[in-house]
């Protein structure tokens, strides 16, 4: 948020909100979330419902955060070429937040082990950002995510380290 010149009261929102983007998955069955492997078609549609779900549970508050979180929470799915779910928005049709958060989710995900794959290699991860640049993520943020990938790699190093060391 600070690296594309959003107002430091919009990336504090942001920062607030974007953990929240997947609080959907509560709704759906751990038979789903923890399958390893390839989701089938029938399942993969159950999933995506995490995004409508979430918005639904955060977008009764009317305050900025929790608003801001179910923008993010429908709309990190959506793709910058409108192959995205669950609306298929384009471009900037997508809330800014949800276009960065879709980025950081992205990059975490590529770059952790998960239940149905390990982790990518950097180089991999890199190589999939470039390729879909114009296509999921927002040109011009992904720019400036490729262009201070150190930062980020440091700050979600701290994170994962944290996580394993805080009880």
């Amino acid at each position: 948020g600070e690296k594309c010149g959003l107002p430091p009261k919009q990336v504090e929102i942001l920062r607030m909100a974007a953990p929240m983007h997947d609080v959907g998955k509560v709704a759906i069955p751990d038979a789903i979330l923890h399958r390893p492997g390839v989701l089938n078609d029938a399942d993969f549609e159950i999933m995506k419902t995490h995004a409508t779900i979430g918005q639904s549970m955060l977008g009764t508050s009317n305050r900025p955060i929790m608003q801001a979180a179910a923008n993010i929470s429908r709309q990190h799915h959506e793709k910058y070429d409108g192959t995205g779910y669950p609306d298929g928005l384009t471009g900037e049709e997508i809330d800014i937040f949800a276009r960065i958060t879709a980025i950081a989710d992205v990059f975490d995900a590529l770059a952790s082990d998960r239940v149905y794959r390990k982790a990518c290699p950097m180089p991999k991860v890199l190589e999939y950002f470039k390729e879909q640049s114009g296509k999921h993520f927002d040109p011009t943020l992904l720019d400036l995510f490729l262009e201070n990938i150190t930062a980020f790699q440091k700050i979600r190093t701290k994170f994962s380290e944290d996580a394993v060391t805080t009880p």
